[in-house]
């Protein structure tokens, strides 16, 4: 085992080296660009229903606040395990349905409050108005 692994690493960093030193762009190096909408159909039945109709909801209840970003929105958040849960629970199926977001999760120091970030490349932020209205009502 102690022998592999420096192999391993060795060419965990010599194969990105190698790969971009080529003149074509490989398959791997193709950006996919997800469409700017809601594949809902990315969910099963039951985990849809409970994303749309329990999970976000229930989210949107516990908004304290929003702050508009150059490039998207920021909710503020009870800094409590249920609203973490929830919202870990929300985030996961969000990237699936809508790849194309950019989720952060974060915790202010000193007991602050709990902060979803919700960003991505242009469009995002007029998606988000329009799809997610009353997420952008402060």
């Amino acid at each position: 085992m102690k022998r592999i692994f420096p192999f391993i690493t060795a060419v965990a960093f010599a194969a990105p080296a190698a790969a971009s030193a080529t003149s074509e762009p490989s398959s791997s190096q193709v950006e996919h660009v997800s469409a700017l909408a809601c594949n809902a159909f990315a969910l099963s039945p039951e985990v849809r229903k409970r994303h749309f109709e329990e999970v976000g909801p229930a989210l949107l209840k516990l908004k304290k606040s929003v702050r508009e970003l150059p490039d998207g929105y920021e909710l503020e958040l009870p800094a409590d395990n249920k609203t973490y849960q929830l919202l870990t629970e929300w985030a996961f199926q969000e990237r699936l349905c809508c790849p194309f977001f950019d989720i952060t999760l974060r915790f202010d120091r000193e007991n602050g409050p709990l902060w979803l970030r919700l960003t991505g490349r242009p469009g995002t932020k007029e998606f988000i108005k329009e799809e997610f209205g009353n997420v952008t009502a402060k």
